[in-house]
């Protein structure tokens, strides 16, 4: 289940006109560049530092985000990721979606100890349990349970984790 918060969109054209009035355009600036350079940037302690002071991204201790990896440009407050956790290459955290008539905001709550496949995309208002494995290129629509690995589009349980996995 996504937890999310709806929008109406505030006038006549698709909500994604406005993006204007719904986050500062100097604040989106500012997000937009500290994101785009984390992308590249190899040092995990710099980037970690980054996201949480300069973004109020929550994020634990030993996290490693990896290259090209994006959060969300218009509200990456909404993301906490637990100690331990390791986001894939590429991967997409998402925290706001625009759609014609609305828009959707929701928190992403990644727990300890989680892998993130490359090239994964997690929508706005799932939450990752503690130890959970989500496989590469899926995409995160609903909450995935602790110690399970998941996988596909959309990403399903595929099999409940043992310890030696």
């Amino acid at each position: 289940m996504r937890r999310i918060e709806r929008f109406p969109s505030p006038g006549e054209k698709n909500s994604m006109q406005y993006f204007s009035r719904i986050v500062g355009l100097p604040r989106l600036s500012f997000n937009f560049l500290i994101l785009s350079f984390c992308r590249y940037l190899p040092w995990l302690g710099l980037k970690n530092w980054l996201y949480r002071r300069l973004l109020n991204v929550q994020i634990g201790k030993n996290v490693s985000v990896g290259l090209m990896a994006m959060f969300d440009v218009f509200f990456p407050q909404l993301i906490s990721i637990g100690e331990n956790s390791i986001i894939g290459y590429n991967a997409t955290v998402l925290t706001h979606e625009f759609l014609v008539r609305e828009y959707r905001k929701g928190r992403v709550e990644i727990g300890r100890g989680v892998v993130i496949g490359n090239s994964t995309v997690i929508l706005p208002g799932v939450s990752i349990g503690d130890g959970a494995v989500v496989g590469a290129c899926s995409l995160v629509n609903k909450d995935i349970p602790a110690g399970v690995l998941a996988a596909g589009v959309p990403a399903r349980v595929i099999r409940v984790l043992k310890d030696e996995d």
